[in-house]
């Protein structure tokens, strides 16, 4: 695992060089916030990054259910039984099975697994705030995403929103050094809705669920952004 720190965010990341998963720790001045809870197997990595920085996870908030971002929360819930667990309803709906599309909707893709069995303890809305994170939604990649600002240093943890590793796109673009984002993502228009509204933030700094941070990453979002509009005129 590789831990990388830039002011109040860490962000690690599991098998950097071959498939990156990353997952994030916010610290908050009583504790962090765990953003995502990568794979299965990370849990033991993620508690030894918190043991480092020096602070206990209070909280653990989720960007989306697909496996490589929600697979260690059992494990986690296990060790940190104190520690809140925030999410958006439409998500669990879609692990406990409940979720419903609807006539036009496009299949669900991504892993979605089914033997999570940590509830919530709330349900996360637009506009929630998670201490100094702010709750955005931003649905396309999966029909309940959720990605968070912070409104301290105009980081943005975008989940899958937009992807670094293998070349700077939004969901549903495919880059074929790194395309399993896009194989994964629900509705591609609906993705490029989110990621405008995301941009409009003005973040000045993105992180991602695969790949490295992106300091004033505005120009690159907007570049990632009109490739995508292409790319859907070019299917329309």
């Amino acid at each position: 695992m590789r831990l990388l720190k830039h002011q109040h965010l860490y962000q690690l990341t599991f098998m950097p060089r071959l498939f990156p998963v990353n997952c994030y720790l916010i610290e908050e001045k009583d504790g962090l916030t765990l953003v995502d809870a990568a794979m299965a197997s990370s849990a033991a990595a993620i508690l030894s990054a918190a043991e480092t920085i020096g602070k206990p996870i209070r909280k653990i908030v989720l960007t989306h259910a697909h496996s490589d971002h929600i697979g260690a929360l059992d494990k986690l819930k296990e060790s940190l039984h104190y520690a809140e667990v925030f999410m958006a309803e439409t998500e669990w709906k879609l692990l406990s099975g409940e979720f419903t599309l609807k006539a036009n909707d496009p299949p669900l893709k991504g892993g979605f697994p089914k033997n999570i069995k940590t509830k919530p303890d709330r349900f996360l809305l637009e506009g929630d705030r998670i201490d100094s994170l702010e709750v955005i939604a931003a649905p396309g990649h999966s029909p309940g995403m959720l990605a968070f600002f912070d409104h301290r240093n105009g980081a943005l943890i975008a989940g899958d929103s937009f992807q670094l590793r293998g070349g700077m796109a939004v969901a549903g673009d495919v880059r074929w050094r790194f395309p399993f984002p896009a194989w994964g993502t629900w509705k591609k228009e609906l993705s490029v809705a989110s990621a405008q509204k995301l941009i409009d933030l003005k973040p000045k700094l993105l992180a991602v669920g695969h790949g490295n941070l992106l300091h004033n990453p505005v120009p690159k979002m907007q570049q990632a952004i009109q490739r995508a509009k292409k790319g859907l005129n070019s299917h329309a």
